[in-house]
C-alpha cells in the first residue's frame, strides 16, 4: 500500500511540474481548434437547412400553381366541348364563345406574357433540383458536424488516458472533416 501512495505522490509532483508545453496544453488547443470548426461547420449545416427548407416551399407553390393553371385550362376545354356538343353550336355566339375557351385553355398552356403550364413546369422543376442540392449539402454538413464532435471526443479522451495516439487521431479526422467543410461549403461536391 505504500508504494501506491508514493507512486500517487510522485505523480501529483510530476503534474505540479509540467512544462508549458506538456502534451495536455496541446491538446487543449487542438480541442478549442476543433470545437471553433464545428462552431463553423454547423453555421454551414443550418445555412444549407434553411436553404433546403426554401427551395422545398417555393417547388411546392410552384407545383400548386401549376395544378391549379391545369384545373382552370381543363375547364375551359371541357366548358368548349359542352358548348360544342349543344344543339345550337352552329350559332355564331356559341361557336365564338367556345372558340374563347379553347384560346384561353391553350393560353393557360403555354403563355410567354404571364406564367403558363409549360413555364410552370420548368420553374417547379428547377425549385426542386435547387431543393435537392441545398438537401444534400445539408447532409455533407452533417457528416462534417459528426467527425468534429468525434474528433472532439478523441482528443478529450487522449488527455484523460494520456494516450497521445488518440490526440493524433482526433487532428487527423478533424483536419480531414474540415477539409471536407470547405470542400462542401464551395460545392465541390
Amino acid at each position: 500500500m505504500s508504494d501506491s501512495i508514493d507512486t500517487a505522490r510522485e505523480t501529483m509532483e510530476h503534474a505540479h511540474h509540467e512544462t508549458p508545453d506538456s502534451p495536455a496544453r496541446k491538446i487543449a488547443v487542438l480541442v478549442a481548434v476543433l470545437a471553433a470548426a464545428l462552431a463553423l461547420a454547423e453555421m454551414g449545416e443550418k445555412g444549407a437547412q434553411n436553404a433546403y427548407l426554401t427551395h422545398h416551399i417555393t417547388a411546392s407553390d410552384d407545383w400548386a400553381f401549376y395544378q391549379a393553371k391545369t384545373v382552370r385550362a381543363n375547364l375551359y376545354t371541357t366548358q368548349a366541348d359542352l358548348l360544342d356538343s349543344l344543339p345550337n353550336a352552329a350559332d355564331p355566339a356559341v361557336h365564338a364563345r367556345s372558340e374563347a375557351d379553347r384560346a384561353t385553355a391553350r393560353r393557360l398552356e403555354d403563355d410567354d406574357k404571364t406564367i403558363g403550364r409549360k413555364q410552370l413546369l420548368a420553374k417547379a422543376q428547377a425549385s426542386e433540383q435547387r431543393r435537392d442540392a441545398a438537401f444534400h449539402r445539408y447532409h455533407l454538413f452533417e457528416i462534417v458536424v459528426s467527425a468534429l464532435q468525434i474528433a472532439i471526443v478523441l482528443a478529450s479522451v487522449s488527455v484523460v488516458t494520456r494516450v497521445i495516439a488518440l490526440a493524433f487521431g482526433a487532428a487527423i479526422l478533424g483536419g480531414a472533416a474540415s477539409l471536407f467543410a470547405l470542400a462542401v461549403a464551395f460545392e465541390l461536391f
